[in-house]
């Protein structure tokens, strides 16, 4: 199984799990997970993520970006958009396979709508002008995640944990992004996203695990992590009307071919 967003950066692991994420990652790459895209949030988590990837030649990777709640705190867009200018330039050093995760997230009160999409715009820039993919979160802000992927056809992008609709996911492949599925696809109050998973072509297809959040049935509201993507596959496959190999099988090959890793 090919995790393409997880957060290993984040300091749950060392408070939550025993041995840390050091013991965390063992179990998870003893347990059926092959390749782990490990996702920052800000520069610094983007910095920790490509030093914790360099410990896991061929099975993990990073993603450096500004989240848009992080983005929106940003008091010098140029330095901080400098920083990441500079991480994308050495990602073959770094192991650094995309730009991420950006987008909108309109979903509190305290939300930034102007700032989110400033920030959005010139790191998708830094991604047409670096070559790399986007991974893309977009929370309550369809219309707008949309808009965007529109005005950079040449940057491929992922909308990643898809909360969306069929139809948004149609308009989205039609773009040509890839969709990609967390643990919420197995959540009992989340027919829409299956429906959503239904219609996805399959060679646009991903999976994820966005841990330590969204810890897929039985297990939502533990502490989630790659070992527990599983669940998440089983409920992927059933939702798509495939045998979980064959669902395992095509979102790794498209994660290979999103990212630009070769076996």
């Amino acid at each position: 199984m090919f995790d393409t967003h997880a957060h290993y950066n984040n300091d749950r692991y060392d408070g939550e799990y025993e041995g840390g994420v050091a013991a965390m990652l063992d179990y998870v790459y003893a347990n059926g997970v092959t390749h782990i895209i490990n996702v920052g949030w800000d520069i610094a988590s983007s910095i920790l993520a490509a030093e914790q990837a360099k410990k896991y030649p061929g099975r993990m990777y990073a993603a450096a970006g500004m989240h848009p709640s992080d983005a929106q705190k940003v008091h010098r867009f140029d330095t901080s958009l400098a920083a990441l200018d500079d991480l994308l330039a050495r990602r073959d050093e770094l192991g650094i396979v995309a730009l991420g995760e950006i987008g909108l997230d309109y979903h509190y009160e305290d939300t930034d709508r102007i700032k989110q999409r400033i920030m959005f715009r010139k790191q998708m820039e830094l991604a047409r002008k670096h070559g790399v993919p986007v991974i893309i979160h977009d929370r309550d802000a369809h219309a707008d995640s949309l808009e965007m992927i529109r005005e950079f056809p040449n940057v491929t992008c992922v909308l990643h944990s898809f909360s969306g609709s069929a139809e948004m996911a149609k308009e989205a492949v039609a773009l040509g992004s890839y969709i990609s599925f967390s643990g919420t696809v197995s959540f009992k109050n989340a027919p829409k996203v299956r429906a959503a998973a239904a219609v996805v072509p399959k060679d646009r297809l991903l999976m994820e695990t966005d841990c330590p959040f969204l810890a897929p049935h039985p297990h939502r509201g533990e502490l989630n992590h790659s070992g527990l993507m599983r669940f998440t596959l089983e409920a992927l496959a059933a939702a798509r009307g495939e045998e979980a190999e064959e669902t395992e099988r095509i979102t790794t090959e498209n994660a290979m071919r999103f990212f630009g890793i070769s076996l």
